[in-house]
């Protein structure tokens, strides 16, 4: 199982940044996928969950209303488009997946929101 995240960078406040999460090893389109993140000193937090067939998502508190999930089965990727970020959003990013009883992350991807 494999997990690789892209598309963070440094992003002013206002702005916004599509993250993807490219998978491998396990049958994507079966699982469920989900987002968080980690700010420094901080724990993780969940950000999003897709459902496999990309039908159904939910959003914690944190980011609600300014971050949309959505996957492409075909691709193996799910992606977490942000908007209106705010420094407070400053974090890696981290796709995640439950296959099977195994917890598998990806390495993360930076996120700077800053002027």
């Amino acid at each position: 199982v494999q997990l690789v995240e892209s598309g963070g960078g440094l992003v002013q406040p206002g702005g916004s940044l599509r993250l993807s999460c490219a998978a491998s090893g396990f049958t994507f389109s079966s699982y469920a996928m989900s987002w968080y993140r980690q700010a420094p000193g901080k724990e993780r937090e969940l950000v999003a969950t897709i459902d496999s067939a990309g039908s159904s998502t939910n959003y914690a508190d944190p980011m609600k209303g300014r971050v949309t999930a959505t996957r492409d089965n075909a691709k193996s990727t799910v992606y977490l488009q942000m908007s209106s970020l705010k420094p407070e959003d400053t974090a890696v990013y981290y796709c995640h997946a439950l296959v099977r009883y195994y917890h598998a992350w990806g390495q993360g991807t930076q996120v700077t929101v800053s002027s």
